[in-house]
Parts: structure tokens; sequence; C-alpha cells
């Protein structure tokens, strides 16, 4: 499996348009929820700085490949499968924060509906704060409240999506490829924000394992 996830330098988003989730033999699946849940339970147990800041740049220093390798077979509502999603996005938008926010703050001005308040970014958006977005998500997973971090991730990638959908319509008829890129990816955000919503309900409710 790692062979389809590349390092954080070579990620160019295509793992996320191919991204399939999918059952998991027993014993993958059995690693994949005992070590989500004893990473999750030990961190919030004990949150010391110094290891939340290793866990934000885990991918950054050995590669979204040694998450996926854990984690990306798990199913969608699940801790295993939550927590890969944000560890995902976040490696997305570290990739290319430049791309990301541009599709954001055309989300933004386009999303009728209250996802810019609940996913949290500072205004405008450029890379710097969409950096810092992302790790404030994937913090809160571990120090704050996981399904508030679930809600923000969601709202995330719906404005995602309609950025991405939106420049995709502008470019229908002098770039159809990049049109169908586009579309292709704004529902890979859609599918995953709805992922999430259900996951941070699930959450709510103790049921999210």
């Amino acid at each position: 499996m790692a062979n389809d996830f590349h390092r954080p330098v070579l990620y160019d988003g295509s793992a996320f348009e191919a991204f399939q989730g999918g059952e998991d033999p027993a014993t993958i699946n059995r690693i994949a929820h005992e070590t989500a849940g004893a990473l999750l339970s030990r961190v919030r147990d004990d949150p010391q700085p110094e290891v939340i800041d290793r866990l934000l740049a885990f991918t950054d220093d050995h590669g979204i490949d040694a998450v996926a390798e854990l984690w990306s077979r798990a199913s969608a509502h699940s801790l295993p499968g939550s927590l890969w999603r944000i560890y995902l996005l976040r490696a997305l938008i570290r990739q290319d924060p430049q791309q990301a926010s541009y599709f954001f703050e055309r989300g933004v001005n386009l999303i009728p509906s209250i996802d810019p308040v609940v996913a949290g970014a500072e205004s405008p958006t450029g890379p710097k704060e969409i950096t810092d977005l992302a790790d404030q998500i994937l913090r809160g997973l571990f120090t704050g409240d996981f399904a508030v971090a679930l809600d923000r991730a969601s709202s995330f990638c719906r404005i995602m999506a309609q950025g991405c959908a939106s420049i995709a319509d502008d470019a229908e008829i002098g770039a159809p490829e990049t049109a169908s890129t586009l579309t292709t990816r704004a529902l890979r955000f859609e599918t995953t924000a709805d992922e999430l919503t259900q996951s941070g309900a699930l959450w709510r409710h103790d049921n999210l394992d």
C-alpha cells in the first residue's frame, strides 16, 4: 500500500482524487483501531506540547505513506479512518498552500453557509493562514474537542469543494481536462466533508470506534 502514497514532497493531490475507502482484512482492521485508539487515548490523557508537536510533524518527517500504512483502509466512519482523513488533508494543504488558499478563498466567497465561520481560518486566507488552519485542526484532535475538530475539517472540505467546482466552471471551455480534474476533486472534498460530519456525530454519541 505504501507505493500508492508518496512523501509530502512528492504529493500532488492525485492520491486525494483516487483515494477510496475499503474494507480491511480482520487483522489490518484490528491493528488500525488499536493503534488509533491507543495513540489518541495516551496523548489526550497527557497532552505534552512536545509530543503534540511531533505528531503534527510526523508526516513531514516520515511521509504520508507511514500514516496510510496504518489507517487509510479503515472505514470512513471510524477513529482510524477519521485520523487518516485529517492527516491526508493536512498533507494536501502543505504540499501546495498557495493553490489550497486560492481554492479556499474562492469557496469562502461563494459558499452560502456558515462553513467559513466553523472552519475558523483567518481572513484573508493566504498560504500561511491555511497552513496554520491545517495544524490547528490536527492539534484539536489531540488537545481539544475531537468532534469540533472534525466539524472544522468538514467545513474546510465543503469550502474547498465549492472553490474547486467554481474554478472548474471557469475552466470548462478553455481547459476541459483541468475542469474535469477539479470537478473530481470537488466531489472528493464533498464526500470527505460528509464522512467527517458523520464521524463527528458518532463521536458525540460515543460510537466512533
